[in-house]
């Protein structure tokens, strides 16, 4: 393998650690990104709680006041029983009475059901808080406990720039270009080595980024000459181990 393949192998293994340490930065962001949201779920949730509580305390309140109209109404005709003139009118009174006393018995199972309704709402509640309080402490047991390691993945990364630049500084300039774009693309994965398949020739081959199959002139182009070869599916840049498909 040609000193250029050979630098940019070296470039694409820090590549891969870099990627690596990424992705573990992003799963941990990701992590606390998610217990924050079902935080936010669970207080939207307990706010809802909270207002149909409020709204069926109103509710309740309000056939209350009902109920306390109703029975004031009930003493004013009492009053004007005393004061009937006939029987007609004294009948008439007292069937008023007696239809705002039915109205009234259904009224307070009304209250009561609001009531219920109301404490149980009050219940699911108060859970839900209980829930938030969990919550709330798991995320920042989340968040402590991630501190130290981003900070040490983070400094890992630091790290791997440096090594990184100085790696690329021994690539052609041209080569460093095409093994740039094809990385960006690729979460930093722009090479692929050539699997040789059999173990006696004719050969076939593969390419180990995609598992499709390649053209033998790409593996025969590469034991003789160091330049840039690239799977015709994924687009990475090829190479091939010393040895691999040659009987040594």
């Amino acid at each position: 393998m040609g000193e250029m393949l050979q630098s940019l192998r070296r470039l694409q293994a820090i590549e891969n650690e870099l990627a690596e340490v990424r992705r573990r930065l992003r799963s941990k962001s990701a992590a606390i990104d998610a217990q924050a949201g079902r935080l936010e779920q669970l207080r939207q949730e307990h706010q809802a709680l909270h207002d149909d509580h409020v709204q069926r305390q109103k509710q309740a309140a309000a056939v209350e006041l009902e109920l306390k109209s109703h029975e004031q109404e009930v003493a004013r005709l009492r009053l004007s029983l005393n004061t009937a003139r006939t029987n007609k009118e004294y009948a008439a009174i007292l069937t008023h009475i007696n239809t705002i006393k039915a109205d009234n018995s259904k009224l307070e199972d009304e209250a009561l059901r609001a009531l219920q309704e109301a404490d149980k709402v009050h219940a699911e509640a108060e859970e839900g808080r209980r829930r938030i309080q969990e919550a709330e402490a798991y995320l920042e047991q989340v968040r402590q406990t991630s501190a130290a390691e981003v900070a040490e993945l983070e400094a890992r990364l630091a790290e791997l720039r440096d090594k990184r630049a100085s790696a690329a500084a021994e690539v052609p300039p041209e080569a460093l270009s095409v093994f740039d774009r094809i990385a960006s693309t690729r979460d930093g994965d722009a090479m692929a080595r050539i699997e040789v398949v059999g173990d006696r020739p004719p050969y076939s081959y593969v390419c180990g980024g995609c598992n499709m199959s390649i053209t033998a002139e790409h593996a025969n182009a590469l034991r003789t000459r160091d330049e840039l070869r690239f799977c015709d599916l994924c687009g990475r840049i090829l190479y091939l181990d010393e040895g691999e498909g040659t009987g040594t």
